[in-house]
């Protein structure tokens, strides 16, 4: 089964996670996606195929030499999509022999080479699209179509030598607990790669540090008739702190290493409003003078309105792989021979965002991440490349051919 079919059977799983659950994982959903999985993985021969409590799928592939004894390779991909658009009901199709032109998904709903520039690339290729109401899901079941595909190819040809295989599937990635409960002991990799990239030949080892920021305004509500001097509008007091956060730092006006402040939520009345942040920047430096900004901030609305009003809570969300990965850079290299082997151009660039490698990295299971073959994440233009997934997957077959004798 090639890489794409598999993402069409997934796509339908409506795997979001939801943030304001504590469960792990976070959406039950989830769970019957990775029961789905691990039944998948059974049959085509991973025997040690299970999901434990925490929802985590693993598995192995043995080595071909039963007394193998080198480096353990590992594969990873999350099973959740974002709640950024809907993800269900899913209807997905494929473009056959891509013409270059716009394709319609839906009424008003047009995917156009004109905004997506990246389209002209794919003359001929057979594109997955969706109809344009929900997204596609591939970020992450591209990542994990590619790694069952290359499952596959080695169970299905025993006499291509290589050493042991794990395989992992993670929930709740998108809302930042995918690495929370992964047992790295358990995976039993020594390093290991994301496939949670975009566009095939993606080879990424730096990825924002980053940062939540809760603010939190306290008002005092008075009757409007009799509120001159007493009243304090705890949701003009949050506009006014938005408002002194700079423009040119938002993720809308910044690219490349530039970082940002993000204002994902606002919610308020007159006693009391909380706005939610997501805090980054690829500089660590640069991000603790942003969370610094956030607390004078604060303070100095404080000091303007002689209370506190504002307070500013900020939780470490992940941190830069590269410093870890720095010291593996093995693992860049080979990811970079193989795109070249599989036909494509090393693609080097900053995430600007984190993976499940962010974390894990920095947990002991070095884990620079690769592309999946699929595109505009997060949203209803969503599509993946079908001709790129299979490089993907041929890729991935060279990296594990390169660690059984390394």
């Amino acid at each position: 089964m090639r890489a794409y079919e598999r993402l069409l059977r997934y796509a339908p799983y409506p795997t979001s996670s939801d943030a304001g659950n504590d469960a792990c994982p976070s959406t039950p959903e989830q769970l019957e996606f990775g029961k789905a999985l691990v039944e998948e993985m059974l049959e085509m021969g991973i025997a040690d195929a299970n999901m434990d409590e925490n929802g985590y799928v693993f598995g192995t592939i043995p080595a071909t030499d039963p007394d193998f004894g080198g480096t353990v390779i590992g594969f990873i991909a999350h099973m959740d999509v974002s709640v950024d658009a809907p993800c269900q009901p899913m209807n997905a199709r494929v473009v056959e022999n891509y013409d270059c032109g716009d394709i319609i998904l839906s009424d008003g709903v047009v995917l156009s080479p004109s905004e997506f520039p990246v389209l002209k690339q794919y003359k001929g290729d057979d594109l997955v699209v969706t109809d344009g109401k929900t997204l596609l899901g591939g970020d992450n079941k591209a990542g994990i179509a590619t790694i069952l595909t290359m499952a596959e190819y080695f169970l299905t040809n025993p006499q291509v030598a290589h050493g042991t295989i794990k395989i992992g599937f993670t929930p709740d990635e998108e809302i930042g607990r995918g690495a929370d409960l992964f047992d790295v002991k358990r995976f039993g990799a020594d390093f290991a790669y994301t496939v949670d990239g975009g566009e095939f030949g993606e080879v990424e080892y730096e990825t924002f540090n980053a940062s939540s920021a809760t603010v939190t305004v306290t008002g005092r509500s008075m009757h409007p008739g009799t509120s001159k001097n007493k009243m304090k509008n705890a949701s003009l007091i949050a506009m006014e702190f938005a408002a002194m956060l700079p423009v040119a730092e938002r993720p809308e006006y910044t690219d490349g290493y530039e970082g940002f402040y993000h204002l994902l939520s606002m919610e308020g009345e007159v006693e009391k409003a909380v706005l939610t942040y997501i805090v980054r920047d690829h500089n660590e430096d640069i991000l603790k003078s942003r969370e610094d900004y956030l607390k004078k901030t604060a303070e100095f609305i404080n000091s303007k309105y002689g209370y506190n009003a504002v307070d500013v809570e900020i939780k470490e969300s992940y941190r830069n792989m590269e410093s870890i990965l720095r010291n593996h850079w093995h693992l860049i290299e080979n990811a970079k021979k193989s795109v070249a082997q599989a036909g494509g151009t090393p693609i080097i660039k900053p995430v600007r965002g984190g993976t499940d490698g962010s974390r894990l990295s920095f947990m002991g299971l070095p884990c620079p991440n690769l592309g999946s073959g699929s595109h505009n994440a997060h949203s209803r233009m969503e599509f993946a490349n079908a001709q790129s997934m299979d490089k993907v997957v041929e890729s991935l077959v060279t990296i594990a051919k390169i660690y059984a004798d390394f």
